[in-house]
């Protein structure tokens, strides 16, 4: 791997493993829980020098948190930002693997 920062750790949280991640995966997809923060352009570069692999385009998305209920209390989830990474053919990233 290149050189890789330790703000590209902050960009990046972690990987999102879902049946909707899982099938984008077959389409050269990558899907990442990003900082609320990041932009497309820090996404990229941090995906590229993390995993040293060719990024095509960066889609991104705000799941807004949940209201929950536990014993009687009300407590809302904070909303969680991801990226949808599309790479380029030849490119892969296992994300089974980590980091």
């Amino acid at each position: 791997m290149s050189s890789s920062s330790p703000r590209h750790y902050d960009v990046i949280l972690s990987p999102v493993i879902t049946e909707k991640a899982t099938i984008a995966s077959e389409q050269n997809q990558v899907v990442f829980k990003v900082s609320r923060t990041a932009t497309k352009p820090q996404i990229k570069e941090a995906v590229e020098k993390l995993f040293d692999v060719k990024v095509k385009k960066v889609n991104t998305l705000v799941r807004k948190g949940k209201l929950k209920m536990s014993r009687g209390s009300r407590g809302i989830q904070s909303d969680v930002k991801r990226a949808i990474v599309t790479l380029e053919e030849g490119h892969r990233i296992d994300v089974t693997t980590g980091l």
